[in-house]
């Protein structure tokens, strides 16, 4: 039995920062979208994106399939759900009359959103007044209250999972801010009291609850009269709390293709200052390059992801080897076996803790030094005690002193130095803008950097001295720059257009969608904001004063080659001489092989396919395009 050995000893993935794109079950979330159909979601309108006015119903629907959309792109884990209440028919396990669980076939009510769901629930408005039906729910004179039903169905629907490993999540849209308003007495004391009881039991489950209003021209949604004891809102909250909701709302029909890794702890790692004293710290990822996700393989029939399995079979026997390989090494005409567990220690270089060495300048740390994204750490108590005490000392006196710790971050399989660089907290508008603690940042060897390789133009072999810029140049350029420098500038404002372009390709194959959704690319120049005024007068000063007022772009442009000149003028020979044979009738007759190799390529090359192969070959290919 051979197992290569040159790649038993081979090691993991080296990069330690791929965890942070490891989506894991204690990233997703369960969310349950509840949509009032009630007929006032249906006469009440608002602008949309295209000047015409659009039902708060068809703004919720197409708001909830952005959003179904955006679920599969940032975290394929999360498992939704989609209830209507205030319906005519009904649809639950609960069996409870106005709520009506959309779903569609082979899938759970609470489940991962597939393209069948969204395509299915995209279309949802042409049907529903036929399949589902609209009321209202909460009526004088009846005790239904499809409002409590609602909530006690979501409720059912998140009992999967646990909290510990799972965000749950109700999302409530509605324009009904007052859904009680149409009975009185008793009757409406109780049903609000039970109501918000329910809504009570539910977070007691760890479930949160958010309210998406939508607002009539005519009339503000009024979060204070029910509402608002409904999901906890009170003081400064209830005042900013529309503005913030409306913001969610735009946000969830505009959100861009991108994926999101939620504000979690990424690795527990221990501290040694000494051998005596360790401080047990947290880290968190900040900003991460996005890449397209991994490659799923799928059934060709049942359209199922796949799953891999691999079996060892004895190459002296055929027999089906059972029980853990061993593997092994050749050493000295003798095979030295190792079990996994061995390996593994062997390949381990230090313990995984972080070790302090010392303190060095800040002026010592360079901006070329930082090999990747930094990781944030902050203290923490339950395993320690005790961390954040001496955290605390050791961040003030990091940034008193204008020090960096210096440490070696024993990872298994690629040990690195790393800068610990302490944050000092800074408060805005009276709030917390940035959180005190230390930047995690990795350090390269010696041989991590390079010099840059220039080519650079001997000032002996050129006739052309090199120029130098000149004061008014200086003056000109930084007027140019004043003139278009970008405030608050965050490159979290600016979109990967490659990234768009390939999740819109993906959502148009998965949806059978005729036309690719639009991609603007942000990355292209703000042509608008170019041809104002003062910035154009910004450009024509700097071009003029660096070229001159007499300077033509034409005179600038790139020479064409002498080899592009030669591919030109071949090309033009081939098509020339591609139009003096009748390549139907040598077809017809039989008479391509009478042609030499040369000229066979003519229409080759005319046609641009392929000119390898022998002349049979070429024959054949030359036939088949002619559908011979």
């Amino acid at each position: 039995m051979d197992l290569d050995p040159e790649d038993v000893f081979k090691d993991d993935e080296d990069d330690e920062d791929s965890e942070f794109f490891q989506l894991r079950d204690s990233t997703k979330e369960f969310v349950v979208y509840l949509i009032d159909a009630s007929p006032k979601m249906f006469t009440a309108t608002c602008p949309g994106a295209d000047g015409e006015n659009e039902t708060h119903f068809h703004i919720a629907v197409t708001s909830v399939a952005q959003a179904l959309k955006t679920h599969i792109i940032n975290n394929t884990y999360n498992e939704v759900a989609i209830c209507f209440f205030n319906t005519k028919e009904k649809r639950n396990s609960q069996d409870l009359s106005g709520v009506f669980v959309f779903d569609v076939a082979e899938r759970e009510h609470l489940d991962r959103p597939t393209a069948r769901l969204i395509k299915e629930f995209g279309c949802v408005e042409e049907s529903f007044a036929k399949e589902i039906g609209s009321q209202y729910g909460i009526v004088s004179g009846s005790w239904e209250n499809s409002l409590y039903n609602a909530l006690w169905v979501a409720q059912a629907l998140l009992r999967k999972g646990s909290t510990k490993t799972a965000e749950k999540r109700i999302l409530l849209l509605t324009n009904e801010d007052d859904p009680f308003r149409n009975i009185s007495g008793i009757a409406k004391a109780d049903m609000i009291r039970t109501t918000l009881q329910r809504a009570k039991d539910a977070q007691d489950l760890g479930i949160s609850i958010e309210l998406l209003p939508f607002s009539r021209p005519d009339e503000e949604f009024k979060v204070s009269i029910f509402y608002a004891d409904l999901i906890g809102l009170e003081g400064d909250d209830l005042i900013e709390y529309m503005p913030s909701a409306g913001q969610k709302l735009e946000d969830m029909k505009n959100q861009l293709r991108k994926r999101m890794f939620a504000k979690r702890i990424v690795k527990r790692i221990k501290f040694v200052i000494t051998n005596g004293l360790s401080i047990d710290l947290h880290t968190y990822a900040l900003i991460r390059p996005t890449a397209p996700g991994a490659i799923t393989w799928l059934d060709s029939v049942t359209n199922r992801p796949l799953k891999a399995e691999r079996s060892f079979i004895c190459a002296d026997t055929g027999a089906l080897m059972q029980g853990p390989l061993k593997r092994y090494q050749p050493y000295k005409n003798e095979d030295v076996k190792f079990s996994e567990e061995e390996l593994r220690e062997i390949k381990r270089v230090s313990t995984g803790h972080l070790r302090l060495l010392g303190f060095k300048p800040l002026s010592c740390l360079k901006d070329y030094h930082n090999l990747k994204p930094s990781t944030f750490v902050f203290p923490s108590d339950k395993e320690v005690i005790g961390s954040t005490c001496a955290f605390v000392a050791l961040h003030r006196a990091m940034i008193r002193n204008q020090r960096f710790a210096l440490a070696f971050y024993g990872l298994s399989t690629n040990p690195r130095l790393v800068a610990l660089v302490a944050q000092e907290e800074i408060i805005s508008d009276g709030g917390q803008f940035e959180p005190p603690g230390m930047h995690m940042i990795f350090l390269p060897y010696s041989d991590d950097i390079r010099d840059i390789e220039q080519a650079r133009t001997s000032q002996l072999t050129t006739k052309r001295p090199a120029h130098r810029a000149t004061e008014d140049h200086i003056q000109k350029a930084a007027a140019l720059m004043k003139r278009i420098y970008l405030k608050d500038f965050s490159v979290c404002q600016f979109s990967n257009p490659a990234l768009q372009r390939h999740y819109a390709v993906l959502q148009a194959l998965a949806l059978d969608e005729d036309e690719m959704p639009e991609i603007h690319d942000e990355t292209l120049p703000d042509e608008e904001g170019m041809s104002r005024p003062a910035v154009a007068k910004a450009i024509q000063e700097f071009r003029t004063s660096v070229y001159g007022e007499d300077y033509d772009e034409a005179d600038d442009k790139p020479r064409e080659s002498e080899a592009s000149k030669k591919r030109k003028a071949a090309a033009e020979c081939v098509a020339q001489e591609y139009k003096n044979y009748d390549w139907e009738e040598l077809a017809d007759s039989g008479k391509l092989k009478d042609l030499t190799v040369v000229e066979l390529k003519y229409y080759l090359a005319a046609q641009k396919l392929p000119l390898a192969g022998k002349k049979e070959v070429l024959i054949s290919r030359i036939l088949t395009h002619l559908g011979k």
